[in-house]
């Protein structure tokens, strides 16, 4: 087994560990949505503070309000990990597009939708 084949498990590990930790302690901050309308300074407030908070409807979690620090942590772990997915593929020979290729492709998506 390859290093990187043992430190990617181990990342996943690491991610899924710190995901369980952060979603446990996420529930025990649970509202609704009415409530969430009615008190959002405070759970912005407590977010502040580090305190995320989970809205749910009809039971269901469907948003959270959460420290700008965990948001923006997890935009950069969202694009290293589509980094390595995109080197994984260019390292398994993958094919590339240029840029012109790839905005060609994503006006032609969008025009597709439109119509």
């Amino acid at each position: 087994m390859s290093s990187g084949t043992a430190h990617e498990r181990d990342s996943r590990q690491m991610s899924r560990v710190h995901a369980c930790a952060y979603t446990d302690s996420m529930s025990e901050n649970t509202v609704t949505v009415r409530e969430a309308r009615a008190h959002l300074a405070d759970h912005i407030n407590r977010a502040e503070e580090g305190v995320p908070t989970v809205i749910t409807r009809n039971g269901a979690p469907v948003a959270a309000v959460v420290p700008i620090s965990d948001f923006e942590a997890l935009e950069e772990a969202a694009d290293v990990m589509l980094a390595r997915e995109a080197e994984a593929v260019l390292a398994a020979g993958g094919s590339t597009v240029t840029m012109a290729e790839l905005l060609a492709d994503l006006f032609t998506e969008r025009d597709g939708e439109a119509a």
